[in-house]
């Protein structure tokens, strides 16, 4: 029986079924914050443990290192650059809240770290992407690489004055000029007891 050419074929109803349940389960671990990254890291050693065991594919972790890097980057940056839209952040208490807007949100830096390793770690598995590499280099070129990239970030962030997360609206407690009144008033009327007292001896 052939099906209409309007109608999803069989395949595809199922592609579409999963990613659905797919994204349903991404959907609910958003949440779920410190899980996810501990999820993460323990999938990252693992990949470390089987690279370390098989004593190989060098050049797919240099390639893994640098794509987590620019990952970090991206969640460290603002969405907006500070030098062409202007400051981010209010500068002073009388200006409205702004919250650090990232780059690359937590979940997709999350997401695109877990797929990338689940990557590398199914490309462990072909001869092909062995290139022999001496891997002393790529490390030291991967360590100087990470510390002037964090040099440059941070020094974004000195210039610029952000940092790269928000802990909430600050709340400033009303009536700050009646409680300081009020504590004006209390040591005064202390002041004057005292001074009542020692006029009565």
């Amino acid at each position: 029986m052939m099906e209409s050419d309007g109608d999803p074929s069989f395949v595809e109803q199922v592609a579409v079924s999963l990613q659905r349940k797919w994204q349903h389960i991404l959907d609910r671990s958003t949440v779920y914050v410190g899980l996810r990254w501990v999820i993460f890291v323990v999938m990252l050693g693992l990949y470390a443990l089987r690279v370390f065991y098989i004593n190989g594919w060098f050049i797919v972790t240099y390639g893994l290192g640098i794509y987590l890097l620019n990952n970090f980057i991206g969640f460290l940056s603002p969405q907006m650059d500070p030098e062409s839209e202007g400051p981010l952040l209010p500068t002073n208490e009388r200006e409205e809240y702004r919250p650090f807007a990232r780059r690359l949100p937590e979940f997709k830096f999350w997401y695109q770290c877990a797929k990338a390793t689940w990557v590398a770690f199914g490309m462990t598995f072909f001869d092909f992407f062995d290139v022999p590499v001496y891997w002393p280099i790529l490390l030291l070129y991967f360590i100087s690489l990470f510390v002037l990239t964090m040099k440059r970030q941070i020094r974004h962030m000195i210039k610029h004055r952000y940092v790269p997360w928000s802990n909430g609206k600050a709340k400033y407690a009303g009536g700050g000029e009646k409680r300081m009144a009020a504590k004006f008033k209390t040591r005064k009327n202390v002041l004057l007891g005292v001074m009542v007292c020692s006029l009565d001896k």
